[in-house]
């Protein structure tokens, strides 16, 4: 699930990730959504997914960029995102752990920086980072999920 605005540059990042990985031939039991800026309509695919990929844009101070890659189990483990839909992905988060109906998550980050204007268009730091990203999605759909 990619997580961004794409009118918003590198804000869109985790969109685009999604964009590649659609272009690609991927098991049978992967599914990509395009969840753009987030929000509680996203509830339904944490509960009926035993394993979630989000890859989103984050204000993390490192260089835009740097892939990070954490498994978060609460909304305050999330690092931060850019205003648009920062607290709508943590509230999905925290809704679904309260429902009790939280899938493995692995958040793959994309480093951007502060500075964002307005534009489709990636900076060339996040658009290299795009390909990245998709090889460590590639490596966790090789791992079995552990029940």
């Amino acid at each position: 699930m990619g997580i961004g605005n794409v009118l918003l540059g590198d804000e869109g990042a985790g969109v685009q990730v999604v964009h590649e990985l659609e272009k690609m031939e991927l098991p049978s039991h992967v599914s990509l959504l395009d969840g753009g800026t987030g929000g509680f309509h996203l509830l339904s695919w944490l509960q009926d997914f035993p394993r979630v990929i989000l890859i989103d844009a984050t204000l993390d101070n490192n260089p835009p960029g740097t892939i990070g890659v954490i498994h978060p189990r609460f909304s305050n483990e999330f690092p931060r995102t850019l205003s648009s839909h920062d607290i709508g992905l943590k509230d999905l988060i925290e809704s679904a752990s309260l429902l009790g109906k939280l899938p493995d998550i692995t958040l793959i980050t994309i480093s951007v920086s502060q500075e964002q204007e307005m534009g489709m268009e990636l900076s060339r730091e996040v658009f290299a980072a795009v390909s990245k990203a998709v090889g460590k999605i590639l490596e966790i759909l090789r791992v079995p999920i552990q029940p």
